[in-house]
């Protein structure tokens, strides 16, 4: 399985995700529900050029929604929680400067 299949996208705009980045250096990804956390720690490590301490997974169910009269279930998916190695950094976003 290719890198890129592998990781899908970060989880940044939560508040636990925020906090884990700040004070300990840890990134939450959505990851191919398949994988596992040797492949994904071969994958970050390829595709931002980090180190990697640890990677702890979750598997997430998803939740039911209301659609007009009925429910429906959102898909399910696999989140990874990415320690990085002290010092390493990933930058998603251009920093302003001023």
């Amino acid at each position: 399985m290719q890198p890129e299949h592998i990781v899908r996208r970060p989880i940044l705009l939560t508040e636990k995700s925020s906090r884990l980045r700040e004070g300990q250096n840890k990134v939450i990804f959505e990851v191919a529900p398949s994988a596992n956390k040797i492949q994904i720690k071969n994958a970050i490590q390829e595709l931002f050029k980090v180190g990697v301490v640890e990677v702890n997974t979750l598997n997430m169910r998803g939740h039911e929604r209301r659609m007009g009269r009925g429910y429906a279930k959102l898909r399910n998916w696999k989140k990874a929680i990415v320690t990085l190695k002290a010092g390493d950094h990933i930058q998603f976003f251009e920093e302003e400067q001023a």
